[in-house]
Protein backbone atom coordinates (compact mmCIF):
# COMPACT_ATOMS: atom_id res chain seq x y z
CA UNK A 1 0.00 0.00 0.00
CA UNK A 2 1.44 3.35 -1.09
CA UNK A 3 0.92 6.78 0.43
CA UNK A 4 -0.50 9.03 -2.29
CA UNK A 5 -1.47 12.69 -1.99
CA UNK A 6 -3.94 14.15 -4.50
CA UNK A 7 -3.72 17.94 -4.73
CA UNK A 8 -7.11 19.37 -5.73
CA UNK A 9 -10.50 18.05 -4.73
CA UNK A 10 -12.61 18.80 -7.78
CA UNK A 11 -13.86 16.09 -10.15
CA UNK A 12 -10.48 14.96 -11.52
CA UNK A 13 -8.92 14.70 -8.09
CA UNK A 14 -11.93 12.82 -6.72
CA UNK A 15 -11.88 10.37 -9.64
CA UNK A 16 -8.20 9.61 -9.07
CA UNK A 17 -8.58 9.40 -5.29
CA UNK A 18 -11.52 7.00 -5.45
CA UNK A 19 -9.78 4.71 -7.93
CA UNK A 20 -6.52 4.66 -5.98
CA UNK A 21 -8.30 4.10 -2.65
CA UNK A 22 -10.21 1.16 -4.10
CA UNK A 23 -6.91 -0.22 -5.37
CA UNK A 24 -5.74 -0.38 -1.75
CA UNK A 25 -3.63 2.76 -1.43
CA UNK A 26 -3.46 5.22 1.47
CA UNK A 27 -4.91 8.25 -0.32
CA UNK A 28 -5.56 11.76 0.95
CA UNK A 29 -7.04 14.63 -1.05
CA UNK A 30 -5.88 18.16 -0.18
CA UNK A 31 -8.35 20.85 -1.29
CA UNK A 32 -7.75 24.57 -0.76
CA UNK A 33 -11.44 25.56 -0.65
CA UNK A 34 -13.22 25.23 2.68
CA UNK A 35 -16.88 24.32 2.92
CA UNK A 36 -19.40 23.13 0.37
CA UNK A 37 -18.41 23.06 -3.29
CA UNK A 38 -21.49 21.38 -4.74
CA UNK A 39 -22.99 24.58 -6.15
CA UNK A 40 -20.15 25.08 -8.61
CA UNK A 41 -19.95 24.52 -12.33
CA UNK A 42 -22.60 23.87 -14.91
CA UNK A 43 -23.27 21.25 -17.60
CA UNK A 44 -21.05 18.30 -18.53
CA UNK A 45 -21.24 16.12 -21.63
CA UNK A 46 -20.71 12.45 -20.80
CA UNK A 47 -18.82 9.84 -22.84
CA UNK A 48 -18.44 6.07 -22.67
CA UNK A 49 -14.96 6.51 -21.19
CA UNK A 50 -16.43 8.55 -18.32
CA UNK A 51 -18.96 5.83 -17.53
CA UNK A 52 -16.14 3.28 -17.38
CA UNK A 53 -14.10 5.51 -15.08
CA UNK A 54 -17.05 6.14 -12.75
CA UNK A 55 -17.55 2.40 -12.39
CA UNK A 56 -13.88 1.98 -11.53
CA UNK A 57 -14.25 4.77 -8.98
CA UNK A 58 -17.01 2.77 -7.27
CA UNK A 59 -20.30 3.91 -8.84
CA UNK A 60 -22.55 0.86 -9.17
CA UNK A 61 -25.20 2.23 -11.52
CA UNK A 62 -25.47 5.06 -14.04
CA UNK A 63 -29.20 5.51 -13.35
CA UNK A 64 -29.96 9.12 -12.49
CA UNK A 65 -26.53 10.32 -13.59
CA UNK A 66 -27.97 12.88 -15.98
CA UNK A 67 -30.58 13.77 -18.58
CA UNK A 68 -30.70 11.76 -21.84
CA UNK A 69 -31.25 13.49 -25.17
CA UNK A 70 -32.00 11.79 -28.46
CA UNK A 71 -30.82 14.41 -30.93
CA UNK A 72 -29.46 17.81 -31.87
CA UNK A 73 -30.87 20.89 -33.60
CA UNK A 74 -29.49 24.14 -34.98
CA UNK A 75 -31.79 27.16 -34.63
CA UNK A 76 -31.59 30.31 -36.73
CA UNK A 77 -32.14 33.80 -35.35
CA UNK A 78 -35.91 33.44 -35.77
CA UNK A 79 -36.00 30.20 -33.80
CA UNK A 80 -36.51 27.89 -36.79
CA UNK A 81 -34.72 24.55 -37.05
CA UNK A 82 -32.19 24.70 -39.93
CA UNK A 83 -30.30 21.46 -39.23
CA UNK A 84 -30.84 18.41 -37.06
CA UNK A 85 -29.26 15.06 -36.29
CA UNK A 86 -30.17 12.01 -34.25
CA UNK A 87 -27.46 11.50 -31.61
CA UNK A 88 -28.08 9.95 -28.20
CA UNK A 89 -26.15 11.43 -25.28
CA UNK A 90 -26.49 11.79 -21.52
CA UNK A 91 -25.88 15.29 -20.14
CA UNK A 92 -24.99 15.73 -16.50
CA UNK A 93 -23.68 18.51 -14.28
CA UNK A 94 -20.64 19.34 -12.17
CA UNK A 95 -22.77 19.31 -9.02
CA UNK A 96 -24.21 15.87 -9.72
CA UNK A 97 -20.81 14.27 -10.36
CA UNK A 98 -19.26 16.00 -7.36
CA UNK A 99 -22.05 14.76 -5.11
CA UNK A 100 -21.51 11.19 -6.33
CA UNK A 101 -17.73 11.19 -6.05
CA UNK A 102 -17.62 12.82 -2.59
CA UNK A 103 -20.04 10.19 -1.29
CA UNK A 104 -17.86 7.37 -2.64
CA UNK A 105 -14.70 8.57 -0.81
CA UNK A 106 -14.45 8.25 3.00
CA UNK A 107 -14.84 11.70 4.52
CA UNK A 108 -11.55 11.53 6.45
CA UNK A 109 -9.65 11.23 3.17
CA UNK A 110 -10.84 14.63 1.91
CA UNK A 111 -9.12 17.50 3.74
CA UNK A 112 -10.21 21.07 2.95
CA UNK A 113 -8.77 24.49 3.65
CA UNK A 114 -5.15 23.70 2.74
CA UNK A 115 -3.08 25.63 0.21
CA UNK A 116 0.06 24.06 -1.22
CA UNK A 117 3.10 26.26 -0.60
CA UNK A 118 5.89 24.02 -1.89
CA UNK A 119 6.77 20.45 -2.81
CA UNK A 120 10.14 18.87 -2.07
CA UNK A 121 11.18 15.58 -3.61
CA UNK A 122 14.02 13.21 -2.87
CA UNK A 123 14.77 9.61 -3.80
CA UNK A 124 12.08 7.92 -1.72
CA UNK A 125 9.58 10.51 -0.53
CA UNK A 126 7.71 13.67 -1.49
CA UNK A 127 7.06 16.38 1.11
CA UNK A 128 4.21 18.82 0.61
CA UNK A 129 4.20 22.00 2.68
CA UNK A 130 0.72 23.48 3.12
CA UNK A 131 -0.80 26.45 4.87
CA UNK A 132 -4.28 26.86 6.28
CA UNK A 133 -6.34 28.36 9.06
CA UNK A 134 -4.66 26.00 11.52
CA UNK A 135 -1.17 27.04 10.40
CA UNK A 136 1.45 25.23 8.33
CA UNK A 137 1.43 21.47 7.88
CA UNK A 138 3.77 18.98 6.24
CA UNK A 139 2.52 15.94 4.38
CA UNK A 140 4.71 13.02 3.24
CA UNK A 141 3.91 10.61 0.45
CA UNK A 142 5.33 8.16 -2.06
CA UNK A 143 3.61 10.01 -4.92
CA UNK A 144 1.88 13.37 -5.43
CA UNK A 145 -0.83 13.71 -8.08
CA UNK A 146 -1.67 17.32 -8.94
CA UNK A 147 -5.23 17.92 -10.10
CA UNK A 148 -5.35 21.57 -9.05
CA UNK A 149 -6.76 23.12 -12.19
CA UNK A 150 -5.80 25.48 -14.96
CA UNK A 151 -3.78 27.73 -12.60
CA UNK A 152 -2.06 24.75 -10.98
CA UNK A 153 0.35 25.74 -8.21
CA UNK A 154 2.14 22.42 -8.67
CA UNK A 155 2.64 22.99 -12.40
CA UNK A 156 3.88 26.48 -11.61
CA UNK A 157 6.63 24.97 -9.45
CA UNK A 158 7.71 22.15 -11.75
CA UNK A 159 6.97 23.62 -15.22
CA UNK A 160 6.56 27.40 -14.85
CA UNK A 161 7.03 27.90 -18.59
CA UNK A 162 3.67 26.23 -19.25
CA UNK A 163 1.06 28.98 -18.93
CA UNK A 164 -2.57 29.27 -20.08
CA UNK A 165 -2.87 30.95 -23.49
CA UNK A 166 -5.97 33.06 -24.12
CA UNK A 167 -7.89 31.95 -27.22
CA UNK A 168 -9.39 35.35 -28.09
CA UNK A 169 -12.97 34.72 -26.97
CA UNK A 170 -15.07 34.13 -23.87
CA UNK A 171 -18.00 31.94 -22.92
CA UNK A 172 -21.07 33.28 -21.18
CA UNK A 173 -22.55 30.39 -19.23
CA UNK A 174 -25.60 29.75 -17.12
CA UNK A 175 -28.36 27.36 -16.13
CA UNK A 176 -32.05 28.23 -16.54
CA UNK A 177 -34.76 26.36 -14.66
CA UNK A 178 -37.14 24.38 -16.85
CA UNK A 179 -40.18 25.51 -14.87
CA UNK A 180 -39.80 29.19 -15.81
CA UNK A 181 -39.55 28.60 -19.57
CA UNK A 182 -42.35 29.11 -22.06
CA UNK A 183 -44.08 26.16 -23.71
CA UNK A 184 -42.47 27.29 -26.98
CA UNK A 185 -38.93 26.95 -25.60
CA UNK A 186 -39.66 23.65 -23.89
CA UNK A 187 -41.27 22.10 -26.97
CA UNK A 188 -38.81 23.27 -29.61
CA UNK A 189 -35.39 22.95 -27.99
CA UNK A 190 -35.40 21.96 -24.32
CA UNK A 191 -35.33 18.19 -24.91
CA UNK A 192 -32.46 18.50 -27.42
CA UNK A 193 -28.81 19.50 -27.64
CA UNK A 194 -29.33 22.93 -29.22
CA UNK A 195 -27.04 25.13 -31.31
CA UNK A 196 -27.13 28.70 -32.60
CA UNK A 197 -24.65 30.33 -34.98
CA UNK A 198 -24.76 34.13 -35.02
CA UNK A 199 -21.99 35.62 -37.16
CA UNK A 200 -18.60 35.05 -35.52
CA UNK A 201 -20.15 33.41 -32.46
CA UNK A 202 -21.72 30.17 -31.26
CA UNK A 203 -24.18 29.13 -28.58
CA UNK A 204 -24.90 25.60 -27.42
CA UNK A 205 -27.29 24.31 -24.79
CA UNK A 206 -28.70 21.12 -23.34
CA UNK A 207 -30.86 19.89 -20.44
CA UNK A 208 -29.26 18.97 -17.11
CA UNK A 209 -30.43 18.14 -13.61
CA UNK A 210 -32.17 20.93 -11.75
CA UNK A 211 -31.93 22.11 -8.15
CA UNK A 212 -31.03 19.29 -5.81
CA UNK A 213 -29.71 17.32 -8.81
CA UNK A 214 -33.27 16.28 -9.73
CA UNK A 215 -33.69 14.90 -13.27
CA UNK A 216 -37.49 14.59 -13.35
CA UNK A 217 -39.32 16.45 -16.17
CA UNK A 218 -40.47 19.83 -14.92
CA UNK A 219 -37.66 20.06 -12.37
CA UNK A 220 -34.67 20.06 -14.72
CA UNK A 221 -32.66 22.97 -16.08
CA UNK A 222 -31.10 24.02 -19.39
CA UNK A 223 -27.38 24.71 -19.51
CA UNK A 224 -26.13 27.19 -22.11
CA UNK A 225 -22.65 28.23 -23.29
CA UNK A 226 -22.39 31.29 -25.55
CA UNK A 227 -18.98 31.91 -27.17
CA UNK A 228 -18.23 35.54 -28.06
CA UNK A 229 -14.99 37.16 -29.30
CA UNK A 230 -13.41 39.60 -26.83
CA UNK A 231 -9.95 41.17 -26.80
CA UNK A 232 -8.10 44.15 -25.36
CA UNK A 233 -10.39 46.80 -23.84
CA UNK A 234 -13.51 44.69 -24.33
CA UNK A 235 -11.98 41.74 -22.49
CA UNK A 236 -10.73 43.99 -19.68
CA UNK A 237 -14.22 45.42 -19.23
CA UNK A 238 -15.76 41.95 -19.08
CA UNK A 239 -13.26 40.86 -16.43
CA UNK A 240 -13.82 43.94 -14.24
CA UNK A 241 -16.53 44.23 -11.61
CA UNK A 242 -18.95 47.11 -11.20
CA UNK A 243 -16.41 48.94 -8.97
CA UNK A 244 -13.67 48.71 -11.58
CA UNK A 245 -11.60 45.95 -9.97
CA UNK A 246 -9.94 43.85 -12.68
CA UNK A 247 -9.58 40.04 -12.57
CA UNK A 248 -7.32 39.12 -15.51
CA UNK A 249 -7.30 35.36 -14.86
CA UNK A 250 -11.09 35.09 -14.62
CA UNK A 251 -13.90 36.74 -12.71
CA UNK A 252 -16.07 35.06 -10.08
CA UNK A 253 -19.78 34.70 -11.00
CA UNK A 254 -20.89 37.09 -8.25
CA UNK A 255 -18.38 39.71 -9.40
CA UNK A 256 -19.52 40.04 -13.03
CA UNK A 257 -20.70 43.63 -13.53
CA UNK A 258 -24.44 44.03 -13.86
CA UNK A 259 -23.85 46.36 -16.79
CA UNK A 260 -22.06 43.58 -18.68
CA UNK A 261 -24.87 41.14 -17.95
CA UNK A 262 -27.46 43.65 -19.14
CA UNK A 263 -25.51 44.29 -22.36
CA UNK A 264 -25.11 40.55 -22.96
CA UNK A 265 -28.85 39.98 -22.55
CA UNK A 266 -29.58 42.81 -24.97
CA UNK A 267 -27.25 41.20 -27.52
CA UNK A 268 -29.02 37.87 -27.01
CA UNK A 269 -32.35 39.46 -27.91
CA UNK A 270 -30.81 40.88 -31.08
CA UNK A 271 -28.69 37.93 -32.24
CA UNK A 272 -30.03 34.66 -30.91
CA UNK A 273 -33.07 32.48 -31.44
CA UNK A 274 -35.85 33.67 -29.12
CA UNK A 275 -35.66 30.35 -27.24
CA UNK A 276 -32.02 31.00 -26.30
CA UNK A 277 -32.67 34.68 -25.57
CA UNK A 278 -35.47 33.67 -23.20
CA UNK A 279 -33.22 31.26 -21.34
CA UNK A 280 -30.52 33.88 -20.92
CA UNK A 281 -33.05 36.46 -19.76
CA UNK A 282 -34.44 34.10 -17.12
CA UNK A 283 -31.07 32.85 -15.79
CA UNK A 284 -30.50 34.33 -12.34
CA UNK A 285 -26.70 34.51 -12.40
CA UNK A 286 -25.02 34.06 -15.78
CA UNK A 287 -21.25 33.88 -15.46
CA UNK A 288 -18.23 34.52 -17.65
CA UNK A 289 -15.34 32.23 -18.61
CA UNK A 290 -12.35 33.34 -20.71
CA UNK A 291 -11.30 30.47 -22.98
CA UNK A 292 -7.71 29.27 -22.61
CA UNK A 293 -5.47 26.53 -23.96
CA UNK A 294 -2.94 24.70 -21.78
CA UNK A 295 -0.56 22.24 -23.45
CA UNK A 296 2.15 20.74 -21.26
CA UNK A 297 5.43 19.39 -22.56
CA UNK A 298 5.87 17.14 -19.53
CA UNK A 299 3.43 15.85 -16.94
CA UNK A 300 5.69 13.64 -14.80
CA UNK A 301 8.47 14.96 -12.56
CA UNK A 302 9.99 12.13 -10.56
CA UNK A 303 7.39 11.33 -7.90
CA UNK A 304 5.04 14.16 -8.92
CA UNK A 305 2.55 14.06 -11.82
CA UNK A 306 0.00 16.45 -13.33
CA UNK A 307 -3.47 15.38 -14.42
CA UNK A 308 -6.76 16.92 -15.56
CA UNK A 309 -6.70 20.68 -16.17
CA UNK A 310 -3.34 20.94 -14.40
CA UNK A 311 -1.78 19.10 -17.37
CA UNK A 312 -3.91 20.03 -20.41
CA UNK A 313 -6.87 22.30 -20.95
CA UNK A 314 -8.73 21.80 -24.21
CA UNK A 315 -11.39 24.34 -25.14
CA UNK A 316 -14.92 23.24 -24.15
CA UNK A 317 -16.00 22.59 -27.78
CA UNK A 318 -14.92 18.96 -27.52
CA UNK A 319 -16.88 18.42 -24.31
CA UNK A 320 -14.08 16.27 -22.91
CA UNK A 321 -12.77 18.08 -19.82
CA UNK A 322 -14.06 15.68 -17.16
CA UNK A 323 -13.70 12.63 -19.39
CA UNK A 324 -10.06 13.51 -20.07
CA UNK A 325 -9.44 13.78 -16.33
CA UNK A 326 -11.14 10.40 -15.87
CA UNK A 327 -8.87 8.86 -18.50
CA UNK A 328 -5.86 10.41 -16.77
CA UNK A 329 -6.97 8.85 -13.49
CA UNK A 330 -7.35 5.41 -15.04
CA UNK A 331 -3.96 5.64 -16.75
CA UNK A 332 -2.35 6.59 -13.43
CA UNK A 333 -3.92 3.63 -11.66
CA UNK A 334 -2.87 1.25 -14.45
CA UNK A 335 0.72 2.51 -14.34
CA UNK A 336 0.90 2.22 -10.55
CA UNK A 337 -0.58 -1.29 -10.70
CA UNK A 338 2.21 -2.32 -13.06
CA UNK A 339 5.21 -0.38 -11.73
CA UNK A 340 4.29 0.36 -8.12
CA UNK A 341 4.22 3.83 -6.59
CA UNK A 342 7.42 4.90 -8.27
CA UNK A 343 8.86 7.44 -10.72
CA UNK A 344 8.75 4.67 -13.34
CA UNK A 345 4.98 4.49 -12.97
CA UNK A 346 4.62 8.23 -13.55
CA UNK A 347 6.91 8.04 -16.59
CA UNK A 348 4.68 5.30 -18.01
CA UNK A 349 1.62 7.46 -17.27
CA UNK A 350 3.23 10.37 -19.12
CA UNK A 351 3.92 8.20 -22.14
CA UNK A 352 0.27 7.16 -22.24
CA UNK A 353 -1.38 10.53 -21.67
CA UNK A 354 0.92 13.17 -23.17
CA UNK A 355 -0.04 12.33 -26.80
CA UNK A 356 -3.74 12.14 -25.87
CA UNK A 357 -3.65 15.54 -24.21
CA UNK A 358 -1.96 17.09 -27.24
CA UNK A 359 -4.60 15.60 -29.56
CA UNK A 360 -7.45 16.90 -27.39
CA UNK A 361 -6.03 20.44 -27.45
CA UNK A 362 -5.51 20.26 -31.23
CA UNK A 363 -9.07 19.11 -31.89
CA UNK A 364 -10.53 21.77 -29.58
CA UNK A 365 -8.49 24.46 -31.34
CA UNK A 366 -9.80 23.23 -34.68
CA UNK A 367 -13.39 23.47 -33.46
CA UNK A 368 -12.80 26.93 -31.98
CA UNK A 369 -10.78 28.39 -34.86
CA UNK A 370 -13.87 30.13 -36.22
CA UNK A 371 -14.40 32.27 -33.10
CA UNK A 372 -10.69 32.92 -32.72
CA UNK A 373 -10.43 34.13 -36.33
CA UNK A 374 -12.89 36.94 -35.64
CA UNK A 375 -10.51 38.62 -33.20
CA UNK A 376 -7.63 38.68 -35.69
CA UNK A 377 -9.44 39.59 -38.92
CA UNK A 378 -8.44 43.13 -39.90
CA UNK A 379 -11.81 43.93 -41.44
CA UNK A 380 -13.89 42.06 -38.88
CA UNK A 381 -15.30 39.87 -41.65
CA UNK A 382 -16.84 36.52 -40.71
CA UNK A 383 -17.02 33.30 -42.67
CA UNK A 384 -20.44 31.62 -42.74
CA UNK A 385 -20.58 28.40 -40.73
CA UNK A 386 -21.79 25.11 -42.07
CA UNK A 387 -24.52 24.34 -39.54
CA UNK A 388 -24.44 20.61 -40.17
CA UNK A 389 -20.67 20.43 -39.58
CA UNK A 390 -20.91 22.31 -36.29
CA UNK A 391 -23.78 20.16 -35.10
CA UNK A 392 -21.97 16.98 -36.17
CA UNK A 393 -18.53 17.57 -34.62
CA UNK A 394 -19.08 19.54 -31.39
CA UNK A 395 -18.88 17.64 -28.07
CA UNK A 396 -19.28 14.18 -29.57
CA UNK A 397 -18.17 10.85 -28.13
CA UNK A 398 -15.38 9.84 -30.48
CA UNK A 399 -15.44 6.28 -29.11
CA UNK A 400 -19.03 5.98 -30.33
CA UNK A 401 -19.27 8.25 -33.37
CA UNK A 402 -15.70 8.85 -34.52
CA UNK A 403 -14.75 11.94 -36.52
CA UNK A 404 -17.84 12.77 -38.54
CA UNK A 405 -16.61 15.50 -40.91
CA UNK A 406 -13.33 17.08 -41.86
CA UNK A 407 -11.09 17.02 -38.76
CA UNK A 408 -7.55 16.23 -39.95
CA UNK A 409 -6.94 12.97 -38.06
CA UNK A 410 -3.17 12.40 -37.68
Amino acid sequence: MARILVIGGSLGGLLAANMLWRAGHDVTVLEKVSGAMDGRGAGIVTHQALFSALQRAGLQTMDGLGVPVEGRVVLDAQGNTIAEKAMFQVLTSWSRLYEILRALLPAERYVQGLTVQSITTDTDVVTVQTSGVQGGTQWHADLVIASDGIRSAVRQQFAPQIQPVYAGYVAWRGVCEEAVLSDYARQTVFEKFGFGLPAGEQIIGYPVAGAGNVTLPGSRAYNFVWYRPAVDAQLKALLSDADGHHYPSGIAPNKVAWQQIAAMRQSARQLLAPQFAEMIEKTAMPFLQPIFDVASERIAFGRVALMGDASFVARPHIGMGVTKAAQDAEALCDAIDIHGASPRALQAYEQMRLPQGCRAVARARWLGAYMQAQTSAADGATTPRNAQDVLTETAIDLDVYGHLSSFPVP
